[in-house]
């Protein structure tokens, strides 16, 4: 094994992995629109019979939507798994695009060079830094550096419905040592990074009813209850004046950070006060003894999604409403139990209900957090060999959101996964004019190249 020979290769290549990068990104897959499935078809099939020019025995899978892409090649040592997918947002609106969405180029910027189109970040460009990265290795060396299973999806952009059944169906052929996930980001655009903490997440829908109909508020107002005001007071409830989030037994398996981490994050130096100045604000709201980090990355939430009832069109109307609705989020961490906290929401909302009220319940979803153990030798080895080719030291962080995938990967596989990707902040993943940068692209094969040689 020569990893520097390795890495001469992939600077030598550059050109022609961009150029089948582009031609990757020209196929538009978009999988939420069934006028996309022959596409989404032809993704797989260029995925498939590129893998093929590396040795691996790869070939696409049906499932009841969009093919997923599956390929194997023995080797040595840890089998790992690499997971992607192939299938890229909606382009609308089409109006907002500098360029045909389909039609990528690699363009100059300011910053530096970018490849402009979609699917150049979320995620064709992160899961080609993979594939380039076993092909410098095989050039250089014959073969690939261990035991390798490509897991390619197309269905990650809506909602992964065949995503769970294949893995349940095919769990055996899919257990590996490690699962490599590519799809997440650098810290501030420019800190390689490994998720090491996501969010789960529960959602509920709520409907308090009161009257049989809506009311004229001149001839009931006062005497007959009004919904939204019952509605009002619950959602004000859910947080005491310090932000903290009052459903009972709702801080149950919450952990507290290590030393290490908090350490680590203070150490990112991460500025909240143009985090949120980019939006308009600048006070932290949630709890007031959280730095803002913690906040986002390893702390649960309770937010209002949406609230409506009564007259909301033009004009006025005095109407009291029979009905109020809501919709709310919590974001999960640690070992939070997704559906004791929505049973003890539920409860604490029939508690608050006036006589004459009635409630109505609808979930949507419910999936746990994921915390990945750190004091795996694996995860220190990546973090040093990102460490090696980025200006930069790795760190371990957080993420706010949700990525399911890293969740399955460890509850049907038993396989711990390990998030690294190369995205950075301004990609506009899902929005007009997405792009990823040559710097993200080119060091992510780097780093690809380091993480297979530190885990090898």
């Amino acid at each position: 094994m020569s990893l520097d020979a390795v890495l001469s290769r992939i600077d030598a290549d550059l050109p022609a992995a961009t150029d089948r990068l582009l031609e990757l990104l020209r196929i538009p897959s978009i999988s939420t629109d069934p006028a996309f499935k022959a596409d989404c078809d032809a993704a797989a099939d260029w995925l498939v019979a590129d893998l093929k020019t590396l040795g691996v025995d790869a070939a696409k899978r049906v499932t009841p939507g969009h093919p997923m892409v599956v390929g194997h090649i023995d080797g040595e040592g840890p089998h790992l798994l690499f997971y992607g997918h192939y299938d890229v947002q909606p382009v609308d609106p089409l109006d907002l695009w500098d360029r045909d969405p389909f039609d990528p180029e690699v363009q100059e910027t300011p910053k530096g060079p970018v490849i402009r189109a979609r699917g150049a970040a979320d995620d064709k460009g992160q899961l080609m830094t993979f594939v380039e990265a076993c092909r410098a290795w095989k050039a250089v060396n014959g073969t690939l550096p261990c035991k390798l299973t490509f897991f390619l999806e197309g269905e990650e952009e809506s909602g992964s419905p065949s995503l769970v059944p294949f893995m349940t169906e095919n769990a055996e052929e899919l257990k590996s040592d490690l699962a490599l996930i590519c799809d997440t980001g650098l810290f501030e655009s420019r800190v390689p990074a490994i998720t090491t903490m996501l969010r789960g997440l529960l959602g509920e829908e709520f409907t308090i009813t009161g009257p049989t109909r809506d009311l004229h508020s001149g001839m009931y107002g006062g005497a007959a209850i009004n919904p939204i005001r019952v509605l009002s007071r619950i959602i004000a409830a859910l947080h005491d004046e310090t932000g903290r989030i009052t459903v009972p037994g709702f801080y149950d398996g919450v952990p507290e950070l290590s030393d290490e981490m908090r350490a680590q994050w203070q150490g990112l130096a991460f500025d909240h006060a143009a985090f949120l100045g980019d939006v308009g604000l600048s006070h932290p709201a949630g709890e007031q003894d959280r730095t803002p980090l913690e906040m986002i990355w390893s702390r649960p939430t309770c937010e209002v999604n949406g609230i409506w009832g009564g007259y909301t069109g033009a004009g006025f109307k005095t109407v009291l409403p029979s009905k109020a609705s809501a919709k709310i989020s919590f974001r999960l961490v640690g070992t939070q139990d997704p559906l004791k906290i929505r049973e003890n929401f539920r409860e604490m909302v029939r508690g608050m209900l006036p006589p004459d009220c009635k409630v109505e319940f609808h979930g949507h979803g419910a999936s746990q957090a994921g915390a990945f153990d750190t004091t795996d030798p694996a995860f220190e080895q990546a973090r040093q060999a990102l460490s090696d080719e980025w200006p930069d030291t790795a760190a371990y962080i957080g993420c706010g959101g949700s990525i399911p995938i890293a969740g399955h990967f460890a509850n049907i596989l038993g396989t711990t996964p390990m998030l690294i990707g190369f995205g950075k902040d301004d990609d506009q993943i899902h929005s007009p004019n997405e792009k990823y940068d040559m710097e993200s692209f080119h060091k992510g094969i780097r780093s690809w190249a380091r993480v297979l040689a530190a885990l090898t």
